[in-house]
């Protein structure tokens, strides 16, 4: 491994992007990945395993050859939904046995958008989150808010008993910190004296303040972001969050949207539809930016167009990813042969990504993000680098 390498194991898309997205911040080179490799360069990768939609048992094998191939990065994080959806236990005993990391720290709080933990117990917005709407949601719902059952083995620590940290992390095990504030969060990272021996286990909040204890200067540079004049915002979340963010958008004129709402197929086919669209308006010339909402639709999407990856560029709101197409080959999202020109007859414009190489993204979980998220995300990546 280079010095000062960071890896982010993510069970979707946006996991991944979110957990690299604070190490961009605060001057870090961050690379997202949509499939493990060791080639590493000096900064942060961060890695969609795609384990959320896979059984368990699928996970923890992912997730453990992950960790194994990635053991000898500097911090090593396994991110975790903020509200426990997915195989939170299993990954995180797959992740720690991979690692041969001494201990692991679970700290899933997400002050910035409302995801708290007090004794041991996940909340959102005040909530349990096994009392909100993500306990209703249609993919992925969650069981239990309650950290102790999930993992019977750890030992839950409230923010006035971190002084204890070191010694427990020296006898190895797995740690629950409750969090309320980013203060609370600094002080889990702060409390650890040698981080490289510990698998951090947390969402972006965790994220956030390990970035924050390792500013990197001079900053690496980041990627140019090209122009955007014809936005796409494509929506395949489920979450109450996202319908409202999409309905405000709608109301915006000369809003561009997909979406697979109120078709009345399976989710399967629904997805495939929206890819397919999504697919078509890049090459056509029809859209030479993207706003994706929800893991599973972002991943099929970037997937389609040929991408292996994404640059980062920015975090413009907590959660949220904005950089460009890694890796894309030409002639793959539209299947043509490598330097083989588009077929532009019939369409109205193919100047702009007819490979979707470098093609501007922002990415966004679907439950993140207030009613008009959105709208500042379309109308931000139509204005260009802020």
């Amino acid at each position: 491994m280079p010095p000062s390498s960071v890896v982010v194991l993510a069970d979707d898309l946006t996991s991944a992007a979110d957990g690299a997205a604070p190490f961009r911040r605060t001057g870090h080179r961050a690379l997202v990945l949509f499939e493990p490799s060791t080639a590493l360069g000096d900064g942060v990768t961060a890695v969609d395993l795609g384990t959320r939609i896979t059984a368990a048992t699928e996970a923890a094998a992912r997730t453990r050859r992950a960790a194994g191939a990635y053991a000898g990065a500097d911090i090593l994080i396994k991110t975790v939904d903020s509200t426990l959806r997915g195989h939170v236990a299993a990954e995180l005993r797959a992740a720690l046995a991979g690692s041969g990391r001494r201990a692991a720290i679970l700290a899933p709080a997400f002050p910035a958008e409302g995801r708290t933990t007090a004794a041991g117990v996940q909340y959102v917005r005040g909530a349990r989150v096994d009392a909100s709407e993500f306990a209703r949601d249609p993919a992925h719902p969650v069981r239990t808010a309650d950290l102790a059952r999930l993992l019977p083995e750890a030992v839950l620590l409230e923010p006035d008993a971190l002084s204890e940290l070191p010694r427990l992390v020296a006898e190895g095990g797995v740690f629950v910190c409750s969090a309320r504030t980013d203060a609370d969060l600094d002080a889990v990272v702060a409390a650890v004296p040698r981080p490289e021996e510990v698998l951090w286990v947390g969402s972006p909040g965790l994220a956030d303040a390990l970035a924050r204890h390792r500013t990197r200067t001079p900053a690496a540079p980041r990627p140019e972001l090209p122009p955007v004049h014809r936005p796409l915002a494509v929506v395949g979340s489920a979450n109450p969050a996202s319908r409202r963010q999409l309905a405000a958008l709608r109301a915006v004129a000369g809003a561009a949207v997909h979406t697979p709402e109120e078709r009345g197929t399976e989710p399967a086919s629904l997805l495939r539809e929206l890819v397919e669209e999504t697919r078509r308006a890049v090459t056509e010339g029809r859209a030479d930016g993207l706003v994706l909402t929800g893991g599973e639709t972002a991943a099929a999407v970037l997937g389609a167009l040929g991408a292996t990856g994404i640059e980062l560029y920015d975090e413009p709101e907590p959660g949220i990813a904005r950089g460009t197409l890694y890796g894309v080959r030409a002639g793959a999202a539209d299947g043509r042969p490598d330097g083989e020109a588009p077929d532009t007859s019939g369409h109205p414009d193919t100047s702009g990504h007819p490979d979707a190489a470098g093609l501007p993204v922002l990415v966004k979980a679907g439950g993140f993000g207030d009613d008009d998220t959105l709208v500042r995300l379309t109308t931000l990546l139509a204005g260009g680098t802020r």
